[in-house]
């Protein structure tokens, strides 16, 4: 399966570009509309009058304040990261040197933050704020360090008792870059953020899709670097519902320029192609940034393969389900991840099934039948959250029912009891799933199995979803959980269904506990 790096839920757009010695006709759209421009619109990709090259020193020199500043952070955590590998080795086996295991350090961290650098680097993890990935592609470079790290003492021909220093250090680097790099991005985020600063968004398109987009990207936007959607801009110039109107696309110039418009986003899945070129050639003009907001069928394109032999050029839609060392790699990831977090998480799951037990009477354990893999029904377990004629009142409770879609949510659930409602709210009521994890009906990683109820009004295409195993966790838990639209939901499975990797689920894995903990979108 093809792998495409993965990242938020809004891809960076690029100019298209032609192969050698050919003229796409997208490229001569984009010349057109370059020959056609008025003698004012100064392009912001060209050289500067003398002038101005003062003022460009200070965005020079926050840039370099910036780089360097990442640069730092990073070099403390590869740093920290390798201390605590060595000093918990050394505590284990009894020999603890604090001196010893500093020059150790000394010795080790050159190459590796030199190696860690250059991999950031070629990610883009030293870009401006609003271009920058987050920890998925934090994890993925640390992993690939690891990887080149080992690769490089094998060629050397350095001998090991055990590979603990790599996959230890490896896992503090994960936490502490990830760490710093989250204090970095608050700080630095609120400082903006009290100076007023917002990314100014603009949103192109027509129909429902544009005002979910909008929405969800102002109201469930990354603290550190908040939106505001100052209007929207139709082929069609149609109104949407709750947003400022701008007018048409033939008014983007005068928008840009009067509305000083950070980026713009494209959120209409049937968006011409040919004014998406010209769009993305005048912002770019103008130094503005152009994002999309992928539809279903950009998602599942990054998945084609090409079908040689036909009289028309056709691409091949393969099923994204986990087989041969793709599986292998999950499932004993899963099953390693399950047993450590069931020996780490056993004092709480028992304080649980304690609390469970004395607030109300029934069973501690929950049993609910769900469709799994192939949407072939298992037990899903989980600690009891509701009283027991929770079931029996669902029918009632329908009209209430707060979630769209095929789910079923209410935040003030009548039928949950106290200790359920708090359960609830951290999700400790899913711990018991490690056993599912176990048993090999769950992953720890993947779409959330939904109960025969939901199940029953999904549409065709959400049944997608289903190609693989279930998961504890997903995409889902750290996008907004239960503030999104539930074609949103499905769409985000799909993504991690054609982006899937073990970094991906590491960085899943590590944003879920935040998710948790700030209970946002959680009932």
């Amino acid at each position: 399966m093809p792998r495409a790096p993965s990242g938020a839920s809004t891809l960076q757009s690029a100019p298209p570009s032609g192969t050698a010695g050919s003229i796409t006709p997208q490229e001569a759209i984009s010349s057109a509309a370059i020959a056609s421009a008025e003698p004012s619109d100064r392009d912001m990709r060209a050289k500067r009058p003398p002038a101005l090259s003062f003022l460009l020193r200070l965005d020079t020199a926050r840039r370099v304040a910036r780089v360097l500043s990442l640069l730092a952070l990073d070099f403390v955590g590869v740093a920290l990261a390798i201390f605590t590998a060595l000093s918990l080795k050394a505590a284990v086996l009894g020999t603890v040197s604090v001196s010893s295991t500093l020059s150790e350090t000394k010795h080790l961290v050159a190459i590796a933050y030199l190696i860690t650098a250059l991999l950031f680097w070629r990610s883009r993890m030293y870009a401006a704020r609003g271009q920058r990935p987050g920890l998925t592609r934090i994890v993925a470079s640390l992993f690939q360090v690891t990887l080149l790290l080992f690769l490089l003492s094998v060629v050397q021909g350095k001998q090991f008792s055990s590979y603990y220093i790599f996959y230890g250090s490896f896992a503090f680097a994960v936490l502490y870059v990830g760490l710093l790099r989250d204090l970095y991005e608050r700080a630095t985020g609120g400082l903006l953020r009290a100076a007023g600063y917002r990314r100014r968004a603009v949103v192109v398109g027509t129909g429902e899709h544009v005002v979910d987009v909008a929405h969800a990207l102002q109201d469930g936007g990354s603290p550190a670097s908040p939106i505001e959607i100052v209007g929207f801009l139709s082929p069609h110039g149609l109104p949407a519902n709750g947003l400022r109107a701008l007018g048409n696309l033939e008014r983007l110039d005068a928008v840009l320029d009067t509305e000083r418009v950070d980026e713009v986003i494209i959120a209409d899945p049937s968006f011409p192609q040919a004014q998406a070129v010209d769009l993305v050639d005048r912002c770019h003009r103008r130094g503005v940034r152009v994002k999309i907001a992928p539809s279903t069928m950009e998602i599942l394109i990054h998945h084609a393969e090409f079908v040689p032999g036909e009289s028309v050029p056709l691409f091949e839609l393969a099923p994204p389900v986990f087989e041969g060392i793709d599986f292998a790699l999950k499932r004993a990831f899963d099953v390693v991840g399950a047993t450590v977090l069931l020996a780490l998480l056993s004092p709480l799951l028992l304080l649980a099934v304690l609390a469970v037990r004395l607030s109300s009477r029934g069973p501690v354990l929950f049993r609910s039948t769900r469709p799994g893999i192939g949407q072939q029904p298992f037990e899903c377990l989980k600690l009891r959250t509701m009283h027991t004629d929770a079931e029996q009142r669902q029918a009632d409770l329908e009209s209430l029912n707060e979630a769209s879609g095929a789910l079923f949510k209410i935040r003030d659930d009548p039928r949950l009891t106290p200790v359920g409602r708090f359960l609830r709210r951290f999700s400790l009521d899913e711990l018991p799933q490690l056993v599912n994890v176990l048993r090999g009906e769950m992953s720890l990683v993947g779409p959330r199995p939904l109960p025969v109820r939901d199940h029953e009004l999904l549409e065709e295409w959400h049944r997608k979803r289903y190609l693989v195993l279930p998961g504890m966790t997903g995409l889902w838990q750290v996008s907004g959980r239960s503030e999104l639209d539930f074609d949103d939901l499905v769409r985000l499975d799909f993504i991690y269904l054609e982006h899937w990797s073990l970094a991906l689920d590491l960085a899943i894995l590590a944003k879920t506990l935040p998710a948790v903990i700030s209970r946002r979108g959680a009932y």
